[in-house]
């Protein structure tokens, strides 16, 4: 039984460049929100009182929420026939979910201040409602991401994944240095207590504002089709079918996409320690190396880690930024054959000059590895705060085709798949550079209604786009995001406990100097990012692999 859909995928906007920033938006507050729980969540959680060993046992927390909700939520979503569309209405309601939970943990001290009173007790349940709202908010936001991205793969045709992926890619790095410049601003310092006595406090306010307001700006400006009815969405969406959908899908993907899967597993064990604990690794490098004793005692250590952390992360994503913006113009698109797509005036002779000498997207994601590992094999030897920055800025231009790389040939292998299973479809324009999609009130046949109709390609060239299934493969792409995140947690767990199974000496100073760990021998989170250096050269050879399978 085919698929059939109502309406068209239609893009608000009156230029391409419009219409990609308005599909993408949401990624801005997306990140921003991820970039505000990792560059604050580690040291909130510290100075709360957990050890180093027990904190990353918390962060089990992004893993376990991405490897449940981003596979169900992507399913789901598959199946969806609400009159809004089969994202939206997830991304809408989650944005608020994980507002709620932000601000849950935000306040947590006061929140459970105004139910228990003074004394231990309190301390526990103060640390079990935070740890909570983070899981809340990471399952939360999950279903967001998964959504957020099918959504471009739905709305977008084959020769337009790779342009897709890199404004994606475009917005993840605003909402990074968004979120980091904010970072090291003294929001209390500016505008008073009102809101929040902490930086952390009015971090949570502006995350939540943030991701509400860029979440409703794509789903304002994005219309989706509407599935009618399909094989699957007749079937009841029972818990066990769906599990078993997954694990059938999962165990027996196409080579191409297994391949894409095996290279994120490798990579992500080494960025996952990066992501979650480099701001707390530079600070506690600069209060171990660099600090004064003013610093020292400063009674907000938490925002002067989190501060300086933040520093160096807003150097990472300026690089980031730079590279999300001049990459695609130096990298050949793998599916638009010789067209090259137009640069800015102020580059163009530079790129026309490397343009014979460009690397494919593959290759460029194998470099990629190896100068992050390259910068991490390094950590354990930074004994300033400004090396560590260096290092860190260092590894914003593999982050920037880490978050390009994979999307791009995912979303070009699932769109194959559906073209292949529901062969041509009617097109609207011969015009190659535009992605404005028909009217949304377009009338349809029985003959075309399962098919998108997008303008953009050559007329002869076979290309149909319907992104059918594309939840359920980016849920199955995260979970080999998340799985490497277990080991991650594992290494971080042993690696913790041998080397600083204390407190932490530079947060925890409402505790006794005995219950704190040394900071004599090698700092345990450089330890982490050399371990995940090593795995990352794995992975540099998994992309070497699908490359061969690309030939």
């Amino acid at each position: 039984m085919a698929s059939s859909w109502a309406g068209q995928p239609h893009i608000k906007g009156s230029s391409e460049s419009l219409r990609m920033a308005l599909l993408t938006f949401s990624l801005i507050g997306l990140q921003f929100t991820w970039g505000i729980e990792m560059t604050y969540c580690t040291p909130y959680l510290l100075q709360l009182g957990l050890t180093k060993s027990k904190t990353s046992l918390v962060w089990i927390a992004g893993p376990l929420s991405g490897l449940i909700m981003q596979p169900i939520v992507g399913v789901v979503a598959d199946r969806s026939t609400s009159k809004y569309g089969r994202r939206r209405p997830f991304m809408v309601l989650g944005s608020f979910v994980v507002a709620f939970c932000l601000l849950v943990l935000g306040f947590t001290k006061e929140i459970v201040g105004y139910f228990v009173e003074e004394g231990e007790f309190r301390k526990t349940v103060t640390i079990t409602v935070a740890v909570l709202a983070i899981y809340a908010v990471d399952f939360a936001i999950n279903a967001v991401q998964a959504c957020c991205r099918a959504l471009i793969v739905d709305t977008l045709p084959i020769p337009k994944q790779q342009s897709g992926s890199a404004w994606a890619s475009r917005m993840v790095s605003i909402g990074h240095l968004i979120g980091y410049i904010a970072g090291t601003i003294d929001l209390v310092a500016i505008f008073g207590t009102s809101m929040g006595d902490t930086q952390f406090k009015k971090l949570t306010i502006v995350a939540a504002l943030g991701l509400i307001i860029a979440v409703g700006v794509t789903s304002w400006a994005v219309t989706e089709r509407v599935l009618i009815s399909s094989k699957a969405s007749t079937s009841p969406d029972s818990p066990l079918k769906i599990i078993s959908q997954i694990f059938r899908t999962a165990t027996s993907l196409p080579p191409r996409i297994q391949a894409i899967c095996t290279v994120q597993l490798w990579s992500w064990i080494g960025w996952f320690p990066f992501l979650f604990y480099s701001t707390t690794w530079v600070g506690e490098t600069y209060f171990r190396f660099d600090a004064p004793h003013s610093a020292k005692e400063s009674k907000d250590a938490l925002g002067e880690i989190g501060r300086i952390g933040s520093m160096s992360l807003v150097v990472f994503s300026m690089v980031t930024f730079t590279g999300a913006f001049l990459l695609p113009f130096l990298i050949k698109s793998p599916d638009e054959g010789g067209f090259t797509a137009r640069p800015p005036p102020a580059i163009a002779g530079l790129v026309t000059k490397v343009n014979k000498y460009k690397p494919d997207l593959l290759t460029a994601w194998i470099g990629g590895h190896i100068l992050f590992s390259c910068a991490m094999i390094l950590a354990p030897f930074a004994h300033s705060f400004r090396f560590a920055t260096f290092l860190v800025a260092l590894c914003g231009v593999p982050w920037a085709i880490a978050c390009w790389a994979p999307n791009t040939f995912l979303g070009i292998e699932v769109n194959r798949m559906s073209s292949t299973a529901t062969g041509g479809y009617r097109r609207l324009s011969t015009d190659r550079d535009s992605i404005e999609m028909s009217s949304p009130n377009t009338p349809m046949t029985p003959s075309n209604s399962s098919l998108l109709r997008l303008e953009h390609g050559d007329i002869n060239e076979p290309v149909a786009s319907t992104g059918e299934l594309s939840g359920l493969y980016f849920g199955i792409l995260n979970i080999y995001t998340t799985i490497p995140q277990f080991i991650g947690t594992f290494i971080s767990l042993v690696v913790f406990s041998i080397l600083e199974p204390g407190k932490s000496p530079e947060l925890a100073d409402d505790t006794h100097p005995d219950e704190r760990h040394g900071t004599d021998g090698p700092n345990a989170i450089a330890v982490c990012l050399f371990i995940g250096a090593i795995s990352t050269i794995g992975a540099a050879f998994a992309t070497k692999k699908l490359r061969d399978l690309h030939v």
